[in-house]
């Protein structure tokens, strides 16, 4: 079993940057693959960025290509989202996702644990 805690949302300003952790517990953090999504206000659940175990592989969703950043610091049982140039369109409840198989997966069904959550929301 693992335990995914985000930290790190708010309130910003359009334009602004902030950095979102996600803290893991257990020892097998470093054979997961790790993944940030998110939902806006009355919209499903959608991708945003995943990293594979080794951290070689990433993977973004084309909204947040060029100005969102995926990390992990497997040492410290840790993901990073650092996102840059934020938007209103941004504004939603961050995730972060565990997936066993430790490929960096797009897909919601493929994770196996699942953080709840932090606000980010972005004032135009």
């Amino acid at each position: 079993q693992v335990q995914l805690v985000e930290s790190g949302g708010g309130l910003v300003q359009a334009g602004d940057s902030l950095r979102l952790s996600c803290a893991a517990s257990g020892q097998t953090f470093s054979t997961y693959g790790m993944g940030w999504f998110r939902q806006a206000p009355g919209k499903e659940r959608e991708f945003v960025a995943a990293i594979g175990w080794s951290g070689d592989s990433i993977n973004y969703a084309d909204s947040v290509k060029g100005r969102f950043t995926i990390s992990r610091d497997n040492a410290k049982n840790t993901v990073y989202l650092q996102m840059n140039g934020l938007k209103p369109e941004d504004t939603a409840v961050y995730y972060c996702a565990a997936d066993r198989s430790g490929y960096a997966h797009a897909l919601q069904n493929l994770y196996d644990y699942w953080g709840q959550g932090t606000q980010v929301t972005v004032s135009s």
